[in-house]
């Protein structure tokens, strides 16, 4: 199944070369999500998702890919194209699964948010931590906008004490991201036991070895529109916080961008890093680099360095995002 950008944004008309003019861009990026008219249905209240008591069917007739990156661990995640032609046998009370298939589209505002897809500035942040020499030891780390989890993944198998992975979908979570986290959780640099456990299948193992519980309880699954995600997150006691938060192509609706730049300012820890892997443009969507570093150096909470940018094609970006001397 092929998909495509399809995304209806209010407004002046596209210019001549898929651009929508400046001016238009920043208006959209400076107004309230509900002022904006991206979203025509009711925001997604934030909620936290539980992994099942038995996960088995989870990874049932589940058909993987791997991705490895220099000295990473290999990351295991369900293959894409087998998902999708299982749209049918998936519980889905959002009906997000069908909408995208009839719509044959990787984005319907305020419905699907693009989380089925691994998006390719995901795998330029892994090649950058993998670089930086990150460990993420006896850190919390948020994995936000998380989709298929590669990130938070990465995090659980390189030590953090917490990883917490939040959607706006909750199918994603729930169908593909703790998929994921579990398919993960069989490998031996994830500290399973591998010889108590080895005369199990793989599968039946990653389920019944009791390290892997223990994973999983540094892991919490999340759903829902960013500020109500703030709203849940600060209400929790104690408060949420995160060393890391690391995100993957969330700018591209420029209307997100104050709800974004929330989450950051109230859930990052105050010597934190917001890692951020994203295109220079979204043509037909509205965002880009350049308004989104507009838009925080206009607020003054954090500066922003790059850390890696693409020559080739659409060039792609990763940054880096502190809270600056002054704000703090």
């Amino acid at each position: 199944m092929s998909f495509c950008f399809n995304f209806n944004v209010d407004g002046n008309p596209d210019d001549v070369d898929g651009n929508m003019s400046l001016n238009y861009k920043t208006e959209c990026a400076t107004k309230p999500l509900e002022e904006s008219g991206s979203r025509r249905e009711p925001v997604k209240e934030a909620k936290e998702h539980f992994p099942p008591s038995d996960p088995q069917h989870l990874l049932d007739d589940a058909v993987s890919e791997t991705v490895s990156i220099g000295a990473l661990p290999p990351l295991h995640f369900l293959n894409e194209t087998v998902f999708e032609r299982t749209i049918s046998e998936r519980e889905d009370a959002e009906n997000v699964l069908s909408r995208t298939a009839e719509q044959r589209s990787d984005l319907i505002p305020g419905v699907y948010e693009g989380g089925l897809k691994v998006w390719e500035c995901t795998y330029d942040l892994l090649e950058v931590i993998d670089r930086e020499g990150e460990t993420f030891g006896d850190k919390a780390v948020l994995d936000l906008g998380c989709g298929a989890g590669l990130l938070g993944i990465l995090s659980l198998k390189r030590g953090a004490r917490e990883i917490h992975f939040q959607d706006y979908n909750s199918t994603v979570i729930e169908q593909l991201t703790m998929s994921n986290v579990i398919l993960n959780c069989q490998d031996d640099d994830c500290n399973l036991t591998e010889t108590k456990y080895g005369t199990l299948p793989p599968k039946r193992r990653a389920l019944e070895a009791p390290s892997q519980h223990l994973l999983l309880s540094r892991c919490k699954f999340f759903s829902g529109e960013w500020r109500s995600f703030i709203t849940l997150a600060s209400s929790q006691e104690p408060p949420l916080k995160y060393d890391i938060i690391m995100t993957s192509e969330t700018i591209y609706n420029t209307a997100y961008y104050p709800a974004l730049h929330d989450a950051f300012h109230k859930l990052l820890a105050p010597h934190g890093l917001v890692y951020l892997a994203t295109k220079s443009h979204y043509f037909g969507v509205g965002g880009s680099l350049h308004l989104f570093e507009t838009f925080v150096a206009e607020r003054g909470v954090f500066s922003l360095d790059h850390l890696w940018d693409g020559k080739d094609g659409l060039q792609r970006h990763v940054v880096v995002l502190r809270f600056n001397k002054e704000a703090d």
